[in-house]
C-alpha cells in the first residue's frame, strides 16, 4: 500500500501571480487568502497575485508562501486527496505543521510573519551571507567549514547541492577554499540575511516567545522536522524544534531519505514551483513525485491517487 506525502517549498519559490486561480475559483481558498489579509493587514491579493517589490522581501516572503500552499493544499484536500506524513523546507515546516493538525492555518501564516521580520532584521544588512555548493560531497564541505570560525551548514538540499551560511567574510574565505578543495561550482545566494545560522539564535529566541502564546494541537498524522530529519508524533515538541529550526541546519535530504525508508512512495509537492521535484531526481529517482501549482494540477493528482 503507497504512503503519499505532502511537501512544501522554502522561500525562492515564490512569485507573483502564485495561488491565482485558486482565489478565483475556489471559495475555501479565496477565505483563507482574505482571512490571512485581515489577520496580518495585508493586502494579500497584491502580494501574492501582483507584480511587486514586496514578494520577495523575507518579512512578506513566508507569509505570502504559506498562505499560498495552505489555500491550494485545502482546496487539493477536497477533491478527496490525503497525507499520510508531512514535511516542509524551513519556513514550509509551518505549512507540514497545520495540515498534520498541529496548528490552525491562520496561526501558521501569523508566526511566519513573525518570524520573517525577525530574521530579516537580527542581523544588520551586509553582515551575513548564504552560498550554494554544487558538486561536491557533504563531507568534503564540513570538513573546509569546520576549519573556519563564522560559517556553517544552513541546507543539505540534495546530493550535489548544499548551501553556507554565516558571516559574510567568513562564508567568502570558505567559498574560495571549497573551490580550491573541488567545488565544481557556487553560487552566493541573493538573500537578505544568514538564514540558519548561529547568527540568527536571538531571532529563535523571540520567536520562542510568540509560539508560546500560540495554541498547538495533538497531531492527527506525523510531520518530519527540518532540524533531526526525524517524524514528530508528539506536539509537545514542536515549539522547541520550531525555535531551534531559525539557526540551525535545514537537514530536507535526510529527512527525504527518512520517509523513503518508512515506506514513504508518493510525493505531492504543493506550492509555486518544482524545487522540491528537483531535489528528490538527486535524492531518489524510484518515488513518485507529483506538482500541484494550479487549480488544474488539484484536478490530475486528484485524477490518478483519489481512490
Amino acid at each position: 500500500m503507497s504512503k503519499i506525502a505532502f511537501i512544501y517549498p522554502g522561500q525562492g519559490a515564490q512569485k507573483a501571480g502564485m495561488g491565482a486561480d485558486f482565489y478565483q475559483k475556489n471559495e475555501t481558498a479565496r477565505r483563507i487568502y482574505d482571512e490571512a489579509g485581515e489577520v496580518l493587514g495585508l493586502d494579500m491579493k497584491a502580494l501574492c497575485f501582483e507584480p511587486n517589490d514586496k514578494l520577495d522581501l523575507t518579512e512578506y516572503t513566508q507569509a505570502a508562501l504559506v498562505t499560498t500552499c495552505l489555500a491550494m493544499t485545502r482546496a487539493a484536500q477536497e477533491q478527496g486527496l490525503k497525507a499520510d506524513i508531512t514535511a516542509g523546507l524551513s519556513l514550509g515546516e509551518y505549512c507540514a505543521i497545520a495540515v498534520a493538525g498541529g496548528m490552525s492555518d491562520m496561526d501558521a501564516i501569523r508566526l511566519v510573519r513573525k518570524r520573517g521580520i525577525l530574521m530579516q532584521n537580527t542581523v544588520p544588512a551586509g553582515e551575513g551571507a548564504m552560498c550554494a555548493i554544487m558538486a561536491m560531497d557533504e563531507q568534503a564541505i564540513e570538513a573546509v567549514t569546520d576549519a573556519i570560525d563564522g560559517v556553517t551548514i544552513a541546507n543539505y538540499n540534495c546530493p550535489g547541492q548544499i548551501v553556507i551560511t554565516g558571516e559574510t567574510g567568513a562564508v567568502k574565505e570558505a567559498e574560495a577554499k571549497l573551490k580550491e578543495a573541488g567545488a565544481k561550482r557556487t553560487v552566493m545566494l541573493n538573500v537578505s540575511g544568514p538564514f540558519h545560522s548561529p547568527m540568527l539564535r536571538k531571532a529563535g529566541e523571540e520567536l520562542a516567545e510568540e509560539l508560546a502564546r500560540t495554541q498547538l494541537h495533538a497531531l492527527e498524522i506525523p510531520y518530519v522536522t527540518n532540524v533531526t530529519a526525524k517524524a514528530v508524533t508528539d506536539i509537545a515538541q514542536t515549539a522547541a524544534l520550531l525555535e531551534e529550526q531559525v539557526s540551525s541546519p535545514v537537514r530536507w535530504m535526510q529527512s527525504m531519505e527518512a520517509m523513503i525508508a518508512d515506506g514513504v512512495d508518493i510525493f505531492v509537492e504543493i506550492g509555486p514551483g518544482r524545487t522540491l521535484a528537483g531535489f528528490m531526481k538527486k535524492i531518489n529517482r524510484d518515488v513518485k513525485v507529483y506538482n500541484i501549482a494550479t487549480l488544474e494540477d488539484v484536478e490530475k493528482v486528484a485524477a490518478e491517487l483519489v481512490r
